[in-house]
């Protein structure tokens, strides 16, 4: 079910996060699969500006080791972002993905998903 969460101390900055009825399969464009998914969910937000949809899938559905990197983000409507690594032959390739795992309590749906940048993978959405 869609469902939307408004910052409680600038109602302007928002969130709706929506279902996908369909497999998610997330790719490298060397084809190297990263992730495979049905239970992914997709991010339009709405803050100084209306953002990119991001998807974000469960951790439990990558296919490959992610390694924690130590930089982190905050954003002040959904937490604290950590920023992950993936390593492979052709070496690797850092902030590739990045996780809310300490959300706000009015943000905690996202809270241990895992999104990745749309300009170092490939989404693919394919029916069920």
């Amino acid at each position: 079910m869609e469902r939307e969460i408004r910052r409680p101390d600038a109602a302007d900055h928002f969130m709706v996060l929506k279902p996908i009825k369909r497999r998610i399969v997330i790719r490298l464009p060397d084809g190297t699969k990263l992730a495979e998914t049905t239970r992914a969910t997709r991010v339009l937000e709405v803050g100084k500006t209306l953002y990119d949809p991001v998807v974000y899938i469960p951790k439990q559905d990558l296919l490959v080791p992610l390694t924690k990197q130590e930089n982190t983000t905050h954003c002040p409507l959904k937490g604290d972002a950590h920023y992950y690594k993936f390593t492979h032959d052709q070496g690797a390739l850092a902030d590739l993905a990045w996780s809310y795992e300490e959300t706000f309590d009015f943000s905690q749906e996202i809270a241990g998903l895992i999104a990745f940048y749309s300009n170092k993978v490939i989404v693919e959405e394919h029916p069920l």
